[in-house]
């Protein structure tokens, strides 16, 4: 699919990739593309490993599409619900290898619920897989990464421009008590005023739990290192305990222009309520934790 054809207005969209080795490494992957206000098309690729972050451009026309069955093509490289196939050599960064994906854990219904029909929307945002199995290995300038027993996790955004304040975490892990959350919360802003948003979906026990603005959540606190939120009985808590941040690109009006800082393998701790019953606990060294400031 050619999204360049007939661009009249900015726009983004984009792809993230988590990948988490059982040896606590971790490797995403954000192809994009973008479109700036005079209708100039670009795609990008950015890679984010533990300590690292490169940004890659392509030209537009080296990115195709395909929604069913879901396939990104840009460059030599492919992504998609059966793996992700690399061929990448830039200065500074040899990527090559492939990896092949188990089942994908999809939410019941679209996490942006009907925030998904507002028109006006700056950003919207979609969960493609809470988890799924990994099987394969890369190598990263030379050293081998080894992602069999893994896990990965997949979203995506889309808009003109990411929200001027926001925060977001994810996490995902195995093991007998295996889960998986997503929690951003956001200023968005609407031509008549705007509001602060949350969407939230907890897979636990077999089951997902969804916390939303559209399902009347309540935003106790939101700050650079924690957040609290409360729907009816539901309560679920991050707190940011160590990071290491790495600089990333950003859309605004679907020019790549602004650096944000994430954190892919952050130390969260997350606790989730179920009335007084505290239905797990629990620190993870691979969450990953992003705050930006209203700028």
């Amino acid at each position: 699919m050619n999204f360049f054809r007939s661009a009249d207005r900015p726009y983004f969209e984009g792809w993230y990739f988590k990948h988490q080795t059982p040896q606590r490494q971790t490797l995403a992957l954000i192809p994009a593309f973008h479109i700036d206000g005079g209708g100039r098309p670009a795609a990008s690729l950015q890679v984010i490993s533990n300590d690292k972050s490169w940004w890659l451009e392509y030209p537009a026309e080296q990115l195709q599409v395909s929604r069913k069955p879901f396939q990104i093509q840009l460059g030599q490289s492919r992504f998609g619900t059966q793996g992700i196939d690399l061929h990448i050599q830039e200065k500074g960064l040899s990527l090559q290898g492939a990896l092949r994906y188990g089942p994908f854990t999809a939410l019941r219904s679209d996490i942006m619920g009907p925030f998904r029909f507002f028109a006006g929307m700056q950003c919207s945002h979609g969960v493609i897989s809470m988890g799924h199995a990994l099987g394969g290995t890369l190598e990263l300038n030379e050293a081998p990464l080894d992602f069999y027993g893994g896990i990965g996790y997949i979203e995506t955004d889309r808009g003109r421009s990411f929200p001027s304040k926001y925060l977001w975490t994810q996490c995902v892990w195995g093991g007998p008590e295996r889960g998986s959350l997503m929690l951003a919360i956001a200023t968005i802003p609407l031509p008549a005023g705007g509001f602060t948003g949350c969407i939230c979906s907890v897979f636990y026990g077999g089951r997902e739990y969804r916390l939303a603005t559209y399902r009347g959540v309540k935003i106790e606190a939101w700050s650079p290192a924690a957040a609290v939120i409360r729907q009816g009985k539901y309560r679920l808590e991050a707190k940011l305990l160590c990071e290491r941040r790495q600089a990333l690109r950003a859309p605004v009006e679907g020019r790549m222009e602004r650096t944000i800082h994430e954190s892919l393998c952050a130390e969260v701790r997350y606790r989730f309520w179920r009335g007084k019953d505290l239905l797990f606990q629990h620190t993870d060294p691979n969450a990953s934790f992003e705050y930006s400031p209203a700028g």
